[in-house]
């Protein structure tokens, strides 16, 4: 039967009315946002937890936070008072049987399966049966959490994300029981709070926290094989792929433990699946208590006296007089046009030809010296950059057994088109391009699951983690078949099956369908 929501087919509401209460149970960083964005989109609003001396900081750290807010001119002075004022405190889940007009809570406590089971079934003994439960959970299964409640139906997933006053992004998640009208008044209400709501399905990881997983995974592997170094790791993808930080950087500030333990939490939900094999080189950071910036030291360092490491970069040479460029050398073309010097065209497989008979080629996910042994002469492949034309630094690997002076050559191309070079030893795929890849290939195959349309997954990870693509529509402008060639390089050079490129790529690849078009069948 499920429960009775109180809502008639004909008469449903679409958000909650500001008359409605919100409860919060939970007042650490995550839950007192929370409660400040409900605050502040005209709910009364109560802060739950059993330490009243908790409540009270949260409130007071609220306070401080709108009062920032006020003197950076963000906020009017009447506006912070107003959403103060509508804040309540309230010391253990009993009291909330008195709060008027309650229709959502939302719990924000420790991301542990117990113990929210345990906080839901209390709640379900207390408010309203009409009253949404939402969790705010980052990675557990909403239907898992509802399995054990009496009402299931009325359990909904509203992942925010820290900090949630600023962060827009909130993932709405329905579980198997979630009745689509408690999915969409979920939707509706973050959408009336001023967030941007993406509508996902409960599975491991939801959108962001499983498609970001190559960006931290795939770049610890390649320092793991001594590709290169973090410093020059993080530069690389910033500079080249237009991520806003690294990936040493940024687990660095997520606290490594932490984005240790999600990673280990698909791995195992997706029953041990190679996509989401966890790092020994981050295992062992944390082993050894290095979590980021919040003990000192992570892959970093962070003392006074502390250097963050210099980026690798060739010292340049001097510039080749002209080249030859054979059939489609893709985004060379352009650092081409920025050098200025002569080019003659010709017929060919895709390369530069430099005056000393060596080959400069784009990667396609084979190592370089594998592509030197096929062409009888050496090879210096080069990176994905996300905007040719205005790229600042590009990373470059050279074939065994290839004369050094080379890349005096590559360094001096790429210096007169204003490009810095970095070298990186000979890995399939270099490092902007393979992870970038393996991020297309997630999102694609989050699509194939029917997880998200292809709308939200490209929203969620713009907002969530600031890519400056979504993953789909940066599939699109590479080109699935592209993708799809430099993931199978992969696959056939490592023999690993974390490189596999999930069936709606392949498919794309072969008829030219845009990733980012929805599925045409969908399966209710």
């Amino acid at each position: 039967m499920g429960f009775d929501v109180g809502w008639s087919e004909t008469g449903r509401r679409s958000s909650l009315d500001t008359s409605t209460s919100v409860c919060v149970v939970g007042c650490g960083t995550m839950g007192a946002g929370i409660a400040e964005i409900a605050a502040a989109a005209g709910h009364t609003t109560y802060i739950v937890d059993q330490d009243a001396q908790r409540v009270a900081t949260a409130l007071a750290n609220i306070r401080e936070r709108l009062a920032r807010q006020v003197a950076k001119d963000r906020l009017l002075p009447a506006q912070a008072a107003e959403t103060a004022s509508r804040l309540r405190p309230l010391t253990g889940l009993a009291e909330l049987r008195y709060v008027p007009d309650c229709g959502l809570v939302i719990e924000a406590i420790a991301e542990d399966v117990t113990a929210k089971r345990q906080l839901l079934a209390e709640l379900e003994g207390i408010v309203d049966p009409s009253c949404i439960l939402a969790t705010n959970t980052s990675s557990l299964s909403i239907t898992e959490l509802a399995a054990t409640m009496v009402h299931g139906r009325r359990l909904v997933g509203m992942h925010f994300f820290n900090p949630a006053p600023a962060m827009r992004l909130v993932e709405v998640v329905s579980g198997l029981e979630t009745d689509p009208t408690v999915t969409q008044i979920a939707r509706s209400t973050a959408a009336q709070w001023g967030k941007t709501p993406v509508v996902v399905s409960s599975t491991p990881g939801f959108i962001v926290n499983r498609i970001a997983r190559p960006f931290y995974t795939e770049a610890f592997r390649l320092y793991e094989e001594r590709v290169s170094d973090p410093v020059t790791i993080d530069a690389l993808l910033r500079e080249s792929g237009g991520f806003r930080m690294g990936p040493f950087e940024l687990t660095d500030l997520i606290g490594q433990e932490v984005n240790q333990a999600v990673t280990l939490t698909l791995w195992s939900a997706y029953g041990y699946d190679a996509r989401y094999r966890p790092s020994l080189v981050q295992q062992d950071i944390v082993q050894a208590g290095w979590l980021g910036r919040k003990s000192g030291r992570g892959f970093y360092a962070y003392s006074e006296e502390a250097t963050t490491g210099t980026v690798a970069t060739l010292a340049p040479g001097r510039c080749p007089a002209h080249v030859t460029v054979r059939g489609d050398v893709g985004q060379l073309r352009s650092i081409l046009e920025r050098t200025g010097i002569p080019v003659q065209e010709t017929h060919g497989e895709g390369l530069v030809e430099l005056p000393n008979g060596a080959v400069l080629m784009t990667t396609d996910g084979a190592l370089a010296t594998a592509t030197a042994s096929r062409l009888g002469r050496p090879v210096a492949t080069v990176d994905y950059a996300l905007d040719p034309h205005t790229v600042t630094r590009i990373d470059v690997a050279l074939s065994d057994g290839a004369d050094p002076g080379l890349l005096d050559d590559v360094a001096g191309l790429f210096a007169a088109a204003g490009i810095a070079t970095t070298r990186v030893d000979d890995t399939p795929g270099l490092v902007v391009a393979r992870i970038v890849a393996l991020i297309v290939d997630q999102a694609a195959d989050a699509l194939w699951h029917g997880i998200a349309n292809a709308e939200d997954i490209d929203t969620a990870m713009q907002l969530a983690t600031n890519y400056p693509r979504g993953p789909l529509a940066w599939g699109d402008e590479i080109g699935p078949e592209q993708t799809v060639r430099l993931l199978d390089n992969l696959r056939d050079t490592y023999g690993d099956d974390r490189y596999r490129a999930c069936p709606l790529l392949r498919r794309r690849a072969l008829t030219g369908v845009p990733l980012a078009a929805d599925r045409p069948v969908r399966v209710a």
